[in-house]
């Protein structure tokens, strides 16, 4: 960012701007918060899940075989991986009891998995729902959900705690697959086109965040031990409700007031709350400007944005950057960093693992600052490429760590290097970039698009990934450097940079590409014409 475009930020930023961002990335916060409550808790919830269901015997000194949380101890039975709390039921075990450690599996999945499911289905009424009520009170009112799923969770106790957290996760999903898409739509239609990414930033910021305080609440001493997990789970509630105060306190999005509802004094007003003294009339210009083009265009369907050829490449991009964010291979590093850790020697792998999330917080906070700096194509591939050597470095550490011990510290560098090379570039962007490619007419449409490819993703990997990890082993992080490979060379050769371009320039750009790519055809079809 030069000078003159710093000076122009400092002056944009003003408190209103900075109250209203922070309170619609609160739903961020909840997002990262329910993806890592899950995980500290499992033992504990399992247990209970067992004594709920008739699984494990309730007085746990009526043999002297039972663990101390109450399961029965079973030889063979330890996980692949050293995930406690999973159980996989040994061939001379009765049939019995093997379906009913099948059923606590299964319900054990449903409740992490189903808040993946609510978001996939809820990502679709995103546009719906932000042009019918505004954002700010589209904001408002699905903060009900995330109140509802949060009230279901911390009240499990006081019924079939499976049921209960099920429909907690699932009706905690469903709003943040509508939040997912509300808050980069408000966020990117309140920022300043000079601070734009760097607010965009935001979205992933609260989301690691929200994980690392989740981490560090589950720790057994403090909420995830027997007696206090319900209010782990719930607990993000507080957040929900800190958002919907503070809402009422946020002017609603200019663009949304000028663009769709045609207020331009109540837009005029917003702008000036948001912008200070600075005069709106240059925004205002822009707004009518993108107002013009989305009533030519008229609106746009999820349909029409996959028909029409106008936005073809728009959409790709858009698609493929939430793809390569949730298959980059994140969640299979955090998913293994406990058992190298455990393998290195590490007395508390726990702790290691929330160093992690500490590294993963600290480096995105670093992003803010360089994505305007250097700019989201730069900062995308250059985490892409960081993220490719040090998934073949996890590679060759976990296949060769039989052999030198030395290998787990190789292993240890590479689960930092790729936590903080998602950070810098693959983490974040994908959270915002889509609200950059389209103007207003198609870009409801666009993120709940987005979000449902992201969510779908999301699922898909907490789904499959287990059985990939069986399958391949070590050599599972192989699968993932060739994916990012792909990504990276999708990157290089289709990804605009969008910083400090309005969304006429960005669109003017995908128009270039796609008459650069119809002249190169046409010169082929001629080539092979005069050959002929």
């Amino acid at each position: 960012m030069d000078e003159k475009s710093k000076m122009q930020a400092e002056k944009h930023l003003t408190g209103t701007l900075v109250l209203s961002v922070f309170t619609a990335v609160l739903g961020f916060f909840q997002y990262g918060y329910s993806l890592g409550v899950i995980n500290a808790p499992q033992k504990v919830i399992e247990a209970h899940y067992g004594r709920v269901l008739g699984i494990v015997r309730l007085d746990r000194h009526a043999t002297n075989t039972s663990r101390e949380d109450g399961t029965i101890p079973v030889p063979g039975t330890e996980p692949w991986g050293g995930t406690e709390g999973t159980f996989a039921p040994p061939a001379n075990i009765n049939d019995d009891l093997a379906t009913s450690l099948h059923m606590l599996t299964m319900y054990w999945s449903l409740s992490v998995s189903v808040f993946a499911v609510g978001g996939m289905v809820s990502s679709f009424t995103v546009g719906w729902i932000g042009d019918r009520l505004g954002r700010v009170k589209a904001m408002l009112v699905v903060n009900v959900l995330s109140i509802a799923g949060n009230l279901l969770m911390g009240l499990a106790k006081f019924g079939p705690s499976h049921i209960l957290i099920i429909a907690g996760r699932a009706v905690t999903g469903l709003y943040c697959g509508l939040s997912s898409g509300l808050v980069p739509m408000y966020v990117s239609e309140v920022s300043p086109t000079a601070l734009r990414g760097a607010l965009g930033t935001l979205h992933q910021l609260a989301i690691v965040t929200g994980i690392l305080i989740s981490q560090v609440l589950g720790l057994e001493f403090l909420l995830g031990n027997d007696k206090l997990w319900p209010l782990l789970l719930g607990l993000s509630g507080v957040a929900a409700l800190l958002q919907f105060f503070l809402l009422l306190l946020c002017p609603e999005s200019p663009r949304y007031l000028y663009i769709k509802l045609g207020k331009v004094e109540e837009a005029k007003k917003s702008l000036k709350r948001l912008r200070g003294n600075c005069d709106p009339m240059k925004e205002i210009a822009e707004m009518e400007k993108e107002k013009q083009e989305a009533a030519s265009e008229k609106k746009v369907s999820i349909r029409q944005l996959f028909t029409s050829s106008k936005y073809r490449q728009a959409v790709l991009v858009a698609l493929m950057v939430q793809i390569s964010q949730q298959f980059s291979g994140i969640n299979a590093i955090f998913y293994y960093s406990t058992n190298i850790f455990e393998r290195a020697g590490v007395d508390q792998p726990v702790y290691a693992t929330i160093g992690v999330g500490v590294v993963n917080t600290v480096f995105t906070v670093i992003s803010v600052f360089l994505v305007e700096k250097a700019g989201r194509r730069s900062l995308f591939l250059a985490g892409l490429m960081g993220m490719l050597i040090s998934a073949v470095a996890m590679t060759v550490g976990l296949v060769l760590l039989s052999q030198f011990a030395w290998m787990s510290y190789v292993s240890m560098v590479a689960i930092f290097l790729f936590v903080i090379f998602f950070e810098v570039g693959p983490g974040p962007i994908p959270w915002f970039i889509v609200a950059e490619l389209f103007s207003q007419g198609p870009r409801p449409a666009a993120i709940a698009v987005a979000g449902f490819c992201n969510w779908a993703c999301n699922f898909i990997v907490g789904m499959c990934f287990q059985y990939i990890a069986d399958l391949c082993g070590p050599y599972v992080f192989a699968i993932f450097a060739a994916l990012l490979l792909v990504f990276f060379l999708f990157a290089y050769f289709k990804v605009p940079e969008t910083k400090g371009k309005s969304f006429e320039e960005i669109a003017a750009v995908f128009r270039r590409k796609k008459l650069s790519a119809k002249a190169m055809t046409e010169l082929q079809d001629l080539r092979g014409s005069e050959e002929a």
